[in-house]
């Protein structure tokens, strides 16, 4: 796989996004372009082709009102009748200029209706008016009146063509908005099934350049995370996920490895632990006779040649008894710590309130001697050996009676459901423990005081935690407490107990 052949992610988004924007800036720019050309389409019709038929219908009553003056002050000879005539050359000369601003001059109509007009006037209206104000007499001519007609007949003739030119264009404005309309509505329809196509065809080419690589190899992490490490991971797609693809690869292939050096020291260790079990009981179990005649013959020795040597020969003999003793103490230790797991024994359901009663009751002795109170709660039945775990609560209980403070003992058993598991708590007033020392006190033959201000081995709480260890739970000092010190430890429910609850 040739890795700086493939484009990276970043380019490639690079290149969609560009696609995007440009489409955009196309759609974008082609819209506002129709849009403009409708807004002018309409523009046109509504601000100027639309008051441009208002102005010629104002242009066509303005010289209606000159001529129905003209022909009132002809038939009754009164100035009032020459108002219409006078106000409509104004209005004419308003709504002709008008037109000119709104559609200018259509085919020179507008010009030659100026021009009929002031025709109309000066060869009609003017000297009819003005020869009626002379001879006073309300009358004219029929030629002049023949003339007026044929006169104002053009000028009405051009006024309805220009309408009609109006209307012309009021028909091709209508015809161009409708036009312009429908290529905005071919616009926005085609942009829309564009954008369409395209993020459509992105999301697609997003998926399988993208997506699909990633969730392929989200596929194939998952298999190699499920237990399958040797299945070898192919990662396609952009750059960054196959160089991601490479790294989870290099990742399988070190824990490969380390599951095969892991498998091998596993192998080693457990080998170890057998030897070194074996070796223990053995020694210790070899060791019993040859230290027994040694005790022996020091005891002989004290007792029948006590008084008869030197005091200091007294004191040699006691240190090899003493010596003795110890040393078969520490190695009955020894052969019953490796004893544990060792020598296994069907697992049978223990009740626990039982099993602690007769524990304490074996302390009865040191109870009274110290005083001492022990306050055991409502206890759970669990399944395991009962010999062990009646092993656990000795050590724990001796040493809390052992350790104990200036006041008499007080010494709490508790225990509480813990979801899968029964935890429970052994506390007491005594003189406590350093939290620094949480994990040296369960090394065995670790001891925090020199052998002869407590007496024992220092194997009792190392013991404690192989039993736990043993039953499948797990045994540590509380350290968060004010005084005094707390042991706690777990146990497994019994299945039996899970089902009910299940249930």
């Amino acid at each position: 796989m040739n890795l700086p052949q493939r484009l990276p992610a970043s380019r490639l988004l690079g290149v969609i996004v560009a696609i995007l924007l440009a489409m955009t800036a196309v759609a974008i720019s082609s819209t506002v372009i129709a849009l403009d050309a409708l807004g002018d389409a309409r523009s046109r019709s509504v601000d100027q082709i639309e008051p441009a038929g208002r102005r010629v219908n104002e242009l066509n009553r303005s010289l209606l009102d000159q001529e129905t003056g003209v022909r009132g002050f002809v038939l009754t000879g009164q100035d009032d009748f020459l108002a219409p005539y006078l106000d409509g050359q104004k209005a004419e000369v308003e709504a002709s200029g008008s037109m000119r601003a709104l559609v200018g001059d259509i085919n020179g109509r507008v010009s030659r209706i100026e021009t009929l007009a002031r025709q109309w006037r000066s060869e009609y209206a003017e000297p009819t008016v003005a020869g009626i104000k002379q001879a006073g007499v309300a009358s004219a001519s029929a030629g002049d009146i023949e003339r007026g007609k044929v006169l104002f007949d053009q000028l009405r003739a051009e006024v309805s063509a220009l309408r009609t030119d109006v209307a012309g264009l009021a028909r091709q404005a209508r015809d161009d908005l409708e036009d312009t309309a429908n290529v905005v509505l071919w616009l926005v329809i085609g942009m829309g099934v564009l954008l369409v196509v395209a993020i459509g065809g992105l999301s697609v080419l997003l998926h399988r350049l993208l997506v699909a690589p990633l969730a392929s190899l989200a596929a194939h992490t998952r298999q190699v995370a499920s237990g399958d490490f040797e299945h070898e991971i192919d990662a396609d797609g952009p750059l960054e996920t196959v160089m991601l693809g490479e790294d989870v690869n290099a990742m399988r292939r070190r824990i490969v490895q380390e599951l095969e050096s892991l498998d091998q020291r596993s192998a080693e260790l457990q080998r170890s632990n057998a030897e070194l079990e074996q070796f223990a009981y053995v020694a210790s179990h070899d060791l019993q006779e040859p230290l027994r005649k040694v005790a022996s013959f020091c005891q002989l020795l004290q007792r029948r040649y006590g008084g008869q040597l030197d005091e200091r020969a007294d004191q040699y003999i006691e240190f090899a008894v003493d010596g003795a003793k110890r040393m078969q103490g520490l190695i009955n230790d020894l052969l019953a710590f490796s004893r544990v797991g060792r020598i296994t024994r069907e697992r049978t359901m223990i009740d626990l309130d039982e099993l602690v009663g007769h524990v304490v009751g074996n302390f009865s002795d040191r109870v009274e001697e110290t005083g001492a109170t022990i306050v055991v709660g409502d206890l759970p039945s669990v399944r395991g050996e009962a010999s062990l775990l009646s092993a656990v609560f000795q050590n724990l209980i001796s040493n809390a009676l052992k350790f104990k403070g200036p006041s008499a003992p007080v010494i709490k058993i508790d225990a509480e459901r813990d979801g899968e598991v029964w935890k429970f708590s052994v506390r007491d007033n005594g003189i406590g423990i350093e939290p620094e020392y949480s994990d040296r006190i369960f090394v065995i033959f670790q001891r925090l005081h020199p052998k002869d201000a407590y007496p024992g081995t220092g194997i009792g709480l190392a013991m404690c935690r192989k039993i736990v260890e043993y039953h499948g739970g797990t045994i540590w000092l509380k350290t968060d407490v004010d005084s005094g010190t707390t042991f706690e430890f777990t146990l497994p429910v019994a299945a039996e107990d899970l089902v009910e609850v299940t249930a």
